[in-house]
């Protein structure tokens, strides 16, 4: 009877000790639309990339889509990429382009979720589509201070890691609101109007701060760590108005699919997003 209970406390004491030199499998929470904050995760926004034109008729029925999500879910993140005969074309769009349509011409609209994620035509009848992919427990949080003055622009992107990452690479834009041109329009959307005069177009990508396809992050990304990514650029000389600059920062993961994102107003000081 002691020789068994000895043998006993013998395995016991083994698989104790052999624990210790496993791996140890984080609880990741639910990310879904639905699942209740999580004390230590943050807010989970979804980044829509919107490549359109001026010139593009049909674009509109993207524009449309994205004012239908944002009525219904405030953790929106938007981009408008212009391209073509457009005053507002950003003239970096090729390695985008050839990210997400390798093998195809970009023929307009084209709209991304979360930089890779197909947003089905017709967007607008497909909104939830977009708001399923927000939620409250994202494994990283984004906050951005920044200030512009003498014609330059300072920017700080704080990001911090509830649970453990790797090979993430950091995508950071600027932005400029308030730009107004006509826009045509072949949808039935806006009136059936078209063209649409003195059109108000927000969001429009001016600037990549970083490499437009994210660059790396060296530091520590482990669960718990945070780190800060400083810029100091002088306003881009195709900014209109400086009043109406903004700012995109998201992170991508190996797939370059966007883990999270935040848009930030210009002298904007943010705190993050985290669950109490």
């Amino acid at each position: 009877m002691k020789k068994s209970f000895y043998l006993s406390l013998f395995f016991l004491s083994a698989l104790l000790t052999s624990c210790g030199d496993t791996n140890v499998v984080e609880n990741i929470p639910d990310g879904s639309l639905d699942t209740p904050p999580i004390s230590g995760y943050f807010k989970k926004r979804v980044l829509i990339e919107d490549y359109t034109g001026t010139w593009c008729g049909n674009c509109t029925r993207v524009s449309y889509a994205i004012e239908q999500v944002k009525a219904q879910n405030d953790k929106v993140v938007t981009v408008a990429i212009h391209n073509g005969n457009d005053p507002f074309h950003f003239a970096g769009i090729a390695p985008l382009k050839n990210l997400i349509l390798p093998n195809s011409p970009l023929a307009l609209p084209v709209s991304r979720l979360n930089r890779m994620i197909v947003w089905t035509f017709p967007e607008p009848t497909n909104v939830q589509e977009a708001i399923n992919l927000t939620g409250n427990n994202s494994g990283l949080g984004i906050a951005m201070n920044s200030s512009i003055e003498n014609g330059n622009i300072n920017l700080d992107v704080n990001v911090k890691f509830a649970l453990n990452y790797t090979n993430l690479k950091l995508v950071v834009y600027l932005l400029e609101d308030e730009l107004v041109y006509f826009q045509r329009n072949y949808t039935t959307y806006y009136d059936n109007v078209n063209p649409i005069t003195n059109y108000v177009h927000n969001h429009v990508l001016r600037a990549s701060m970083t490499n437009i396809l994210g660059e790396t992050i060296s530091g520590n990304t482990s669960a718990g760590s945070s780190f800060t990514k400083n810029f100091s650029i002088p306003i881009p000389a195709n900014v209109a108005n400086p009043a109406n600059i903004s700012f995109v920062a998201f992170l991508v993961g190996d797939d370059n699919i966007a883990l999270n994102a935040r848009a930030a107003e210009a002298n904007e000081s943010q705190e993050f997003e985290e669950n109490p």
